[in-house]
């Protein structure tokens, strides 16, 4: 983000309704990949997200509020918390909002949050630990919803490999419903994570066209990397390689297929059912 002269001392509260504000300018700019990759900054709509973010101590940048739940609990609660954490927060008119978010109803409020990142190091499964791996992965509605479907069942994380849609664009974002939060995400190169699951201490699971195991046939019972490919090709040869098992879904009816996230879904609610042994 740039320095702009009209940022008000540290712990005041800005109240902005210009549409050409350079700040708000900024914040609009977080919509497009080259932005937010050059500044490591995204953008997350919606009280209720942005209360989870700051609880869930993601370093807060620029808070945004409009004028009508200034005397909300939740607001007064954040924007005190964001003040003390030095970020900027800017009380704005709706039709600034409308601008911010491209909404013609646009949510009250909007936070500009730091992007985190799990480094490799650091995935390490538990002893009944499940992580996904996402390769290629091109939607952002499936890439949100696998995060937030990943966090209901309890995995530990979501590895993104090769060149995938990025997670902190504003759809995926939308799609996680606060679940981005809450996971730990991770980056690979192809190559990287070719090396790096070599050191995996349990098993990898792949669904492909060539499975030959119904998925509800697999022991789950060690720590879990359940690995999807992209929505169109599936997992490519030399990645379906490195699974243990390669599994498929039966299909009574006569879809081609089913969505990535709809399978993945499956898949993890099979392996938590096996773990639990439900």
């Amino acid at each position: 983000m740039a320095d702009h002269s009209d940022i008000a001392a540290p712990g005041a509260v800005r109240t902005i309704t210009s549409l050409t504000n350079p700040t708000i300018k900024d914040i609009r700019g977080l919509a497009l990949p080259k932005n937010r990759k050059e500044s490591g900054l995204f953008v997350t709509e919606g009280m209720k997200l942005v209360a989870d973010a700051v609880e869930e101590n993601w370093p807060i940048k620029i808070l945004v509020y409009g004028a009508k739940v200034a005397d909300h609990p939740v607001v007064k609660r954040v924007a005190t918390t964001a003040r003390a954490r030095g970020g900027d927060v800017l009380e704005v008119s709706e039709a600034v909002l409308s601008k911010i978010t491209r909404r013609d109803n646009p949510q009250m409020v909007v936070g500009v949050f730091e992007q985190k990142l799990t480094p490799k190091s650091e995935v390490r499964p538990g002893p009944a630990g499940v992580w996904v791996a996402l390769e290629g992965i091109k939607d952002p509605g499936n890439l949100g919803t696998i995060i937030r479907t990943a966090d209901a069942v309890g995995a530990e994380g979501v590895i993104l490999v090769g060149d995938t849609v990025d997670p902190f664009g504003v759809e995926a974002v939308r799609a996680t419903m606060g679940s981005i939060f809450h996971m730990k995400l991770a980056r690979m190169a192809v190559d990287e994570f070719k090396a790096w699951r070599k050191g995996w201490p349990g098993i990898v699971v792949g669904t492909h066209l060539s499975g030959k195991s119904d998925y509800r046939a697999v022991d789950y019972d060690r720590p879990v990397m359940l690995f999807m490919g992209n929505e169109q090709s599936g997992l490519p040869d030399d990645l379906a390689a490195l699974c243990d098992h390669l599994v498929k879904i039966p299909q009574a009816g006569r879809a081609d297929s089913l969505n990535l996230a709809i399978a993945t879904g499956v898949m993890l609610y099979e392996i938590r059912r096996d773990k639990l042994k439900l």
